[in-house]
């Protein structure tokens, strides 16, 4: 979702995963949690980079990044809202560099509003469309493969009770391949907050038999969002659970983005509640870091944030882990094209609970 800006006038699963091999082993682990560079007791900020900022490749805009995920020759597949999917290659202290860049389109060779993406062990992309909304897979190359179901109620209103622009942000694939979950980044019509007044969004999986199967729509889970925030990302830890990435904005403040690890195991499948909360068990999740906390390490911001680190925040993805057992996170903002926006890139490291 291109969330409101102050224009310039007016003011993979981890069953994929693997380690970016040209990151120097030092550079990955980082400094211990609790060190200068931490951002909370569990996360710490390995680096940023602006290099991919207002930049082009093979006469395309390499901006717009909503999407993040490691493909099977290590390298970052990086999606852009307009349609486009890069591959990146990422070194020691985030260099980027776009090594290829493929064009997406849907069934009728229209452009996509395209949000997230997963990248399969056969290479298969998985990506989202928020126009729809949709799930659809494509090849390397980009040709259009398939398309997942989806249940009438998430699609956008007439259709459905969705709103536009706020529909499938995130996407993630648990280990094994067989389960597939998609986050809506805004609440459905009729859906209501929790008592504590957090947001309830849905989270739509899909199941299969096997690696190779086709996937079937199955259970839907309410997620609580923090009040103002909603959701940009979600990825696979590899243990069931998920990083999911809160990112909210207001105007003449700037852009919040938390990182919580949620756990959909023991919710209820709400894909028969007409309208939220009822009597549903909600995601549990915990907060690991408000990224507003994170050292700036120099960072500069064209427009006002609480943290000049900030920006539009929109990707995530586990890249490896650290020696010590660690997850190496790397994230990505979604310039929108706008000048008083920054494409930049952030390496964190988080140790996360046992328990939520």
């Amino acid at each position: 979702m291109r969330l409101p800006t102050v224009t310039a006038a007016a003011t993979l699963s981890l069953a994929v995963v693997v380690s970016m091999g040209a990151m120097d082993a030092s550079a990955a682990a980082g400094p211990s949690p609790g060190g200068r560079d931490a951002c909370s007791a569990s996360t710490v900020l390995d680096g940023f980079s602006d290099v991919l900022d207002k930049t082009m490749f093979q006469g395309t805009v390499v901006g717009n990044l909503s999407g993040l995920a490691v493909d099977t020759d290590g390298r970052i597949a990086a999606l852009s809202d307009r349609s486009q999917l890069f591959s990146l290659k990422v070194g020691g202290h985030l260099a980027a560099a776009p090594a290829r860049v493929v064009p997406l389109a849907d069934e009728k060779g229209a452009p996509l509003d395209s949000e997230a993406v997963v990248v399969e062990r056969d290479g298969t992309r998985l990506i989202t469309s928020e126009l729809e909304p949709s799930v659809r897979r494509y090849d390397r190359d980009g040709r259009l493969l398939g398309r997942l179901p989806v249940p009438d109620a998430l699609r956008v209103a007439p259709a459905g009770r969705a709103i536009a622009n706020a529909t499938f942000e995130g996407l993630a694939l648990q280990p094994g391949g067989r389960t597939l979950i998609a986050s809506m980044e805004a609440p459905l019509a009729g859906d209501a907050k929790d008592a504590a007044g957090r947001t309830l969004l849905r989270f739509q999986t899909w199941q299969r038999g096997s690696v190779k199967g086709a996937f079937r729509l199955a259970g839907q889970y309410a997620y609580p969002a923090d009040p103002n925030a909603g959701v940009s990302e979600i990825t696979a830890t590899g243990d069931g659970r998920l990083l999911v990435l809160e990112r909210g904005f207001t105007a003449g403040v700037g852009n919040s983005v938390r990182l919580f690890l949620a756990d959909p195991r023991g919710a209820s499948d709400v894909s028969g509640v007409q309208d939220l909360p009822g009597r549903a068990r909600v995601v549990r999740k915990t907060l690991l870091a408000d990224l507003a906390a994170c050292p700036s390490l120099g960072a500069t911001a064209k427009q006002p944030q609480p943290n000049p680190l900030l920006d539009n925040i929109e990707g995530l993805a586990v890249t490896g882990r650290s020696r010590d057992g660690r997850l190496r996170l790397l994230l990505v903002s979604d310039d929108n094209e706008n000048p008083v926006q920054t494409t930049r890139l952030y390496a964190l490291t988080v140790r996360l609970p046992r328990h939520l």
